[in-house]
């Protein structure tokens, strides 16, 4: 029997993740990957896969699917409203953060994320996807990855891997950082900034706009003065980099950022910070506090702790 997920509504921006496709960055690939890798790895904790088990991953509102085969253990991770629809069309509210089972005619309607954009579904077994390059992370604008490197369409099909019978359900208490602060080390090009933007950068609050997608996330504040050069040489970037263009309105690369750049970098988020960072929506604010290499290193060590 064929287990698999119609798709009735494919969400705003619904593609299967992994932890990354890494190796290829010289050859132009970035390793892209799941947003926040916490939310990500629980999910897959929940049904009892390995933690770097492909999953579904939405923004903000997810998809509406209904189960055509066998019944399976899944769960929702994140900030998430949905519901479980059951054949005779009862309406039950879905629990996040908890496994629950679902039944062939079921279908689960990923409503929306609250206050946070990124919410992950997982199934276990897995999902019956290809590798490519060793990765089933979805990179869009290349069209790199399963589902021919695109975002789920309605009437696509979602099939699953069939699996022994599992009745154990299980449940995560999770942790949301609601504070604002996003650390950050010294960019390569800080120096490339008068004294006082320096100031401004790391004292001022900066708003989280609408140009904000997994390539990057736009902010708007206090302008920025730079008094080098307001290009340089391309070089590599990294997931994180803060950008400054022309006109002096950060941009902070994010997990589908170019392999290259030619604007000069005031600072870097660590990567401890990161999932706090990728679940601000657009009219949140934060504000970036310099942290130097021993900091970062002691935070990745604490949040590493937390898979």
């Amino acid at each position: 029997m064929n287990n698999f997920f119609k798709v009735l509504r494919p969400g705003i921006n619904s593609t299967f993740q992994d932890l990354g496709r890494f190796g290829l960055q010289h050859l132009g690939i970035v390793a892209s990957g799941c947003m926040d890798q916490l939310t990500f790895c629980t999910s897959n904790k929940l049904v009892g896969n390995k933690i770097s088990e492909g999953a579904l991953e939405f923004a903000y509102q997810g998809p509406l699917f209904e189960l055509m085969g066998e019944t399976a253990l899944v769960a929702i991770s994140g900030k998430v409203n949905f519901n479980i629809i059951k054949k005779n069309g009862e309406v039950i509210k879905g629990k996040a953060n908890e496994s629950f089972l679902i039944s062939n005619g079921e279908k689960i309607d990923i409503l929306s994320t609250i206050n946070s954009v990124y919410g992950y579904f997982s199934i276990f077994g897995g999902f019956k996807i290809d590798e490519v390059k060793g990765s089933v992370s979805t990179l869009v604008k290349a069209k790199i990855g399963p589902n021919n490197g695109d975002k789920l369409k309605v009437g696509d099909k979602i099939f699953f891997n069939k699996s022994h019978q599992v009745n154990k359900t299980n449940k995560i208490q999770f942790d949301f950082d609601k504070d604002n602060i996003i650390r950050v080390m010294k960019g390569l090009q800080i120096h490339y900034f008068s004294k006082k933007s320096q100031e401004d950068f790391f004292s001022k609050e900066y708003t989280v706009t609408k140009l904000t997608d997994r390539m990057g996330m736009r902010l708007e504040g206090q302008k920025l003065e730079n008094t080098v050069n307001k290009n340089i040489k391309s070089e590599g970037i990294t997931k994180g980099s803060i950008q400054v263009p022309g006109d002096g309105q950060p941009i902070i690369l994010l997990s589908d950022h170019p392999t290259i750049g030619g604007y000069p970098k005031i600072a870097n988020v660590i990567t401890a910070d990161y999932d706090k960072l990728v679940q601000k929506i657009p009219g949140k604010t934060i504000k970036f506090k310099l942290v130097d290499l021993p900091v970062a290193e002691k935070a990745f060590q604490d949040y590493v702790r937390k898979f």
